[in-house]
This record gives C-alpha cells, structure tokens and sequence, in this order.
C-alpha cells in the first residue's frame, strides 16, 4: 500500500530487517528476561509476576480462559454480533471481518488483565489486531469497548483498522523492550520483543551484563560495575513513557533516558483533549495531569505512592494521603479530613475523633464511595473502554465556578449528579469561601478562554508563558498561543520560550513558531534554526520538519527527523507529516501521494479529506478540490470550518450561489468564525446586500478584533455609502491595530482629501 515511500525519503528511511516475533538479536541480547531475576529476588520476582504488568499480554492459559470461553457466548453491540467460542482447542471469536461480514477468527493472546481483556488476531503482513470485544474478569461478561458506538469495518477504529493495530498501538506498552520494525516499502511489520508483558527489565533496563557479573562474582563484596542507579525524575519518565499520552519520536526510551528524547507530550491545548484545568477529557492516562499538579511541582513522584513492583497503591485511601498531609509528618498542608471534606470519613467519628480502621473494610467498595475519601474529590474517576475507571492524577481542587463559566466538570457533581452546578456553587463558597479564588481557578479561566479564542485574554497568557513556576502550564500557555503566532508580540514572546530551561516548554514554542513554515519572519526562522541544535531531540525534530528544504542531511536534526517519520509512517497521522515533509522540499506530488494514502487508511476522517482539499486546491486541482470537500462535509455536516473550505473552492469555480450558502451555513454553525465572517461580508457586499455584509464585518470583528483588514473591508463599504465619519473610525481602527497597513492610511488620505471638515 506505501510502494515507493522508501525511495522518496532518500537516505533517511531504510527497509527493516526481516525477524520472526519473539527473537532476541543484538540489541535484545542485552537482555537477560525476567525469569534470570527470580534466582536472587524471589520475594520481588513473586510480586511482579501477579501484577497488571507482567500479565499486561500473555499466551492463552486454559485453565484460565476456559471458563471464559466455555460455552460459547454471544453479545450485541450496535448492529453486529459477536460469538466467543472454542475450536480445537483454540479461543476465538465470530465477528465482522474486513468484508463486514462474520468470520471466525483465533486468538494468539490475550491482551491486558483486569478489568478488561482483549484478544490479539493474527493478521497478514506481520499484524496483530486487538479486538472491541473484550472480557471483564470480575462480572464475567463479554462487552464492546466502544459501547453502543457502531463501528463498521473500513474505520480506522475498528478492530480490522490501524486504530486498534496491535504493533502500532498497544505492543510497546504492553511488553518488554519492543522493536515494531514496520517496513516502509511494503507495507509489513516484522516486529520482536524481549518478552511479553511488562517484564522486570521494561523499567530497570537490559541486566544480562548484571546477571553475568553476579553469576561471575557470587562471593564478592565489590559494588556491581554494571548497575546505574535511576534518579526519581528517571523512574518516572520511565513510568510516563507508557502512562501518558503522547506521540512517539523513537521505537521507545531505555530506562535512564530522557522522556522528551523519545516523545511528544500531549498538553492542555485548543482541543478537547483535557480540560482546561488539566483534567482528563480523552483517554489521557495518568501522567500528564500528573505533571501539571501541585503534587508534583513539590516533589511527589509516582513511588511515593504506588510500590514498584505490584503497581498497587503503598496503603489504602485516606491513610495514604496522611502519611503526607496529616499535622507533623511532612512540610504539605496539614490537613483534617472531617473538618475539610464536611462528610462523614471512615476512621473518625462525628468529632473528627479517629478510630480504629479495620484495613479490610476500609478497602471494600462501600467505604470507597464515601465522600470523606480525599481521591473522591482531587482524584475524580473517569471509566475509559467502558470498564476501566481511572482516577485522574491532576489532584485538582473542585471547582462549580468552572463549570458555570466553562463545563469543566467538577467532584461534587460528578457524585451528586442529581443537584445542579448552583447547589454545588453555594455550599463551595459557604464552606471555603474567598480560598476557592485561587491562582489555579485563574489559570484554568485563562486557558478555557483562550481556547474559546478570546483575544482580550492574551495578555494574561503570555503573563502565563512568561511566569507560570510550573513547567507543565508555561508549555501549555505556549501551545494555545499558537492561534496568534505570527502577531509580533507573541512570536517574541515564544522566542523566547524557545529558550526556556525546560525541554517541555521549548518543544511547545517551537511547535507553535513552526507553524509560520519556512517563510516566517527571520527571528522567527533564527529560533528555529537554533533549536536544531537543543539538547533535546523532540525539540530538535519539531524546528527540522519546517526547515527541511535547508537541513544537511548529515545533521544531527535530520537524522532524528528521518527516525521519527520512519517510526511514524505506518499511521495516517505519520503520513501527514510525510506530506510535510515532501511540501517543505517543494516536492508536491510526493505530497499528495502521502496525503491520498492517509487518506485511504481512514477514509472517515473529515480532517485528512479538508487537508487533501487544500492540497488539490495548491496543485490547481479546484473540481477535486470541491468533490473532496463535500465529502468532508457529509461525514461532519455540523463542521464550520469544513463548510468555509467548501466556499472558497466553490468561489473557485465561479459557483457564486453555493459559495454564498456555504459561508452562511458556516457562520450559523459557529459565529466565532472570523475567516468566515470576513468572507460572507465581503460576498453580500458584491450581491448587494449592504447591510448584510456590514453585520458579517462586525461580526467578524468581534471574533477577530486585531485583525485590520476586518475594520478596513467596513470602512470602504461605508467610503462607497459616503458615510464618512463612520469610514474613518473604521479606518482609524485598522490603523491602530496595524499602524503600517497602507491601504487603511491611503483611504484616510482620500476621505481627507473629499471631506476636509468632516461630515
């Protein structure tokens, strides 16, 4: 399907090697396995080997899965049916197939433990697909992990597609020092591994050359040479490398490297993918709001909390957060529960008297619920593949004003969904009063306002990119400047992020100057050709690909870059960045070839298509442009943006009429759609229709108000009505907004010149 990829990367991209799964060349000749480490830890091996990590993926057990399987069993979800089943002693499942219609299919292994397990399917080329259908082990029953979503085959999501491609998507996480190996030319994996599940070795890194050195010196007393002890940052960007998510850069991190050098970190940004506070949205996994709390800014790291080797939290509940937060312990707020949470806590009585704590009832699911539960306010649970119910790391402050102001969701009501926000509101404000208005509740209003595109709140964003003391939050504040990047105030201000002492917050600057591409304004260009040489390698990667025309290929920038858009080609996602790559370069028809493929790959994706449109629409291609469009359209009727494109393409064409109904159609969908606005004022503006087309230019104004052209196209509609004072405030505005935009200065000069006086 990717013929001819190779051969347009040039040197950067080389064919993998042919490997069967499950062998261990050189590098995995480092390692040692997880079964070398039991002779001398046995009390640490018989922990692990209990865990969700080590059970993370394993072969089928029958005395395990039988019970599972048999009899046979059937669920509904959507329009389908699913049957799991038994044949000759393999475990499988008749389900819809590639052809949409019911094939049988066996399983190789079993993917996760609890609460979920999912089957992994051979399939041609080197594949493993996980399946929707998936197995809860403590209500045994069989369940969709979409729910009552009806995905069809020839989705990227379904179980057939690349969304739930078990090399691509869930093999790096789920086992030990993982190589995807995925052959650019042919379309093929021949991915291998150290072993399945999460082995000891996924966190401590390759121990053979310790095992060797133990077995060699059994009676010394010297320190083992081979031993490099991690720090508590290194530990944890181990954890993060799987609990988090983000973008690969590499095929992976060995314990002890650093997290930015292998990935890119999904922020708070313009989409919805976390909520404006940090909160998970999406499937966000643990890490990110985790970087974002106090609890991190002050030291916390995931041991404290959580033993190494089972995964398990170190004690239960309330107990935990005590062994910090009770008076004297450490230098954290000292905190009483009954007093502070104003419910009923197990382990106190109604005085806020603690008692004697039975730790087997305090751990069953009753006493969980219990609002007196610090995690049940700062760690509120989300369930994620219908079943796995994770508590968000954020430990953020529940806040009912947020979700007034913005729909951030909030603890309280989140376990009293039957009273409103109001009910909520009231009772925070009796019972913390003026410490609820605190420096995270303005944060979490700047961001919700920046993504809403609020342009009077830039100011207090760049306050945020410039002084914010967590890391985390300034590389946020730079992500969602990226909307305003080329205004020169915030391109000097993500200049000079792009320097900042910390790689998260460099990456995110650099992200967002990248944005201006090879012709951005020379400072602009200057950053970035600096930052080929940062420390970093996601920093180093995110500045190569706009500057690709210009990289010597020997460059440290462009081998990284060559890595990342290799690892990433078997994605649509990675083949975007392979059209940009090719457009940077000139190379358009390659472009394309990788647009179409992306394309192809998930043919339901509204986005890929407008990007294809655009791409048609550059290569003088406007009929296939359009086409592309309205299809876009279908599959995301509700889509402003998608509706704009389908304009200007129509204009394109001399389609006036539609191109008018399309701008309207856009506007109604979202009025905060400057570009759109803009356009529909100035398409009333020829029919005729004047006042019609000043309402569109104010309206554009309001959503876009230090743009100059938007006052400067009203100010020459209120020129031709010889309405001269209104045209020169109007004129005058542009002109303060860009005090070098000429063709505002030279209208102010003609209305001079016709009404001296004023009129």
């Amino acid at each position: 399907m990717c013929t001819g990829t190779a051969l347009l990367l040039g040197a950067w991209l080389t064919a993998c090697s042919q490997k069967p799964l499950l062998t261990a060349p050189s590098p995995q000749a480092a390692y040692g396995g997880s079964a070398s480490c039991r002779e001398c830890h046995a009390e640490l091996y018989e922990a692990w080997s209990k865990s969700h990590h080590a059970l993370a993926e394993r072969l089928p057990i029958a005395a395990q899965e039988d019970p599972v399987f048999l009899p046979r069993r059937s669920f509904v979800h959507g329009t389908q049916n699913t049957t799991l089943l038994t044949t000759n002693g393999h475990y499988g499942m008749i389900t819809a197939g590639l052809n949409g219609s019911n094939e049988l299919f066996l399983a190789d292994r079993i993917l996760g433990e609890s609460p979920l397990r999912q089957l992994l399917i051979p399939f041609p080329g080197g594949r493993w697909q996980a399946t929707e259908a998936a197995y809860d082990p403590r209500t045994n029953d069989w369940f969709n992990v979409y729910g009552a979503e009806d995905r069809r085959p020839g989705e990227w999501g379904h179980w057939t597609g690349r969304g739930m491609n078990w090399n691509s998507m869930c093999a790096t996480c789920h086992n030990t020092h993982l190589e995807k190996n995925y052959d650019v030319t042919h379309d093929t994996y021949h991915t291998t591994m150290v072993e399945s599940g999460v082995g000891c070795e996924s966190c401590h890194g390759p121990m053979q050359a310790h095992n060797d050195w133990q077995h060699a010196h059994r009676h010394a007393t010297l320190p083992d040479p081979t031993i490099k002890k991690l720090s508590r940052d290194q530990m944890v960007a181990v954890c993060a490398g799987c609990h988090a998510r983000r973008d690969e850069l590499t095929a992976g991190l060995t314990p002890g490297e650093d997290f930015g050098d292998h990935y890119r970190l999904s922020l708070v940004d313009g989409t919805e993918t976390f909520y404006p506070d940090g909160q998970n949205h999406d499937e966000d996994y643990e890490f990110t709001a985790f970087l974002g709390s106090k609890m991190y800014e002050h030291g916390v790291r995931c041991m404290d909390c959580h033993d190494l080797h089972t995964a398990k939290v170190r004690v239960p509940g309330n107990i935990l957060c005590l062994s910090c937060h009770a008076p004297g312990q450490t230098n954290a707020p000292a905190i009483d529960p009954v007093r502070h949470s104003h419910h009923q806590v197990f382990g106190y009585d109604t005085n806020g008297t603690p008692e004697a704590v039975d730790l087997a009832h305090y751990q069953s699911a009753s006493v969980k619920q219990s609002g007196g539960e610090c995690i049940n306010c700062h760690m509120p649970q989300t369930p994620y593949m219908q079943r796995h119910w994770r508590h968000d790391h954020g430990f953020t402050i529940p806040d009912p004003l947020l979700t007034k102001q913005f729909a951030i969701p909030n603890a309280c009501n989140r376990c009293h969904a039957d009273k409103d926000t109001d009910w909520a509101l009231k009772y925070t404000q009796e019972w913390y009063g003026t410490n609820m208005d605190r420096a995270t509740r303005t944060r979490a209003q700047v961001m919700a306002r920046a993504r809403q595109g609020d342009e009077t709140i830039l100011p207090a964003l760049l306050k945020e990119l410039a002084t914010d003391p967590q890391d985390y939050w300034r590389a946020a504040a730079a992500h969602l400047l990226d909307r305003w990047v080329g205004d020169p105030t915030v391109n000097t201000a993500l200049i000079a992020a792009s320097r900042d002492t910390h790689s998260l917050v460099r990456q995110a600057a650099v992200q967002s100057l990248a944005a201006l591409g090879a012709n951005a304004p020379a400072a602009v260009i200057a950053a970035l050709q600096s930052s080929l040489n940062d420390a970093s390698r996601g920093v180093r990667v995110t500045a190569a690909l706009p500057l690709a025309a210009q990289l010597d290929p020997a460059s440290r920038a462009s081998q990284d870059l060559g890595t990342t858009l290799q690892h990433n080609a078997d994605q649509p996602a990675g083949q975007m960045q392979l059209a940009g790559f090719e457009l940077s370069r000139g190379n358009t028809s390659n472009a394309l070839h990788h647009v179409e493929t992306a394309v192809a790959w998930d043919p339901y994706s509204s986005d890929l298509r407008q990007e294809l449109a655009v791409l048609y629409s550059q290569m003088n291609r406007p009929r296939e442009a359009l086409q592309t469009l309205q299809t876009a359209a279908q599959l995301t009727p509700n889509n402003a943006e998608v509706h704009f494109k389908l304009a200007l393409a129509s204009h394109e064409l001399g389609e006036e009429a539609q191109s008018m109904a399309e701008l309207e159609k856009a506007v109604t969908l979202d009025p905060h759609h400057p570009r759109a606005a803009y356009n529909l004022g100035l398409a009333r503006n020829t029919a005729g229709d004047i006042t019609g087309a000043l309402q569109a230019l104010l309206t554009a104004e309001a959503a876009s108000p230090r743009d100059p052209q938007v006052p400067y196209a009203r100010a020459t509609i209120l020129a031709r009505l010889k309405q001269w004072d209104r045209a020169r405030e109007a004129a005058q505005r542009a002109l303060i907004l860009d005090p070098q935009f000429q063709p505002a200065a030279t209208l102010l000069q003609q209305i001079q010149a016709l009404v001296p006086n004023g009129h």
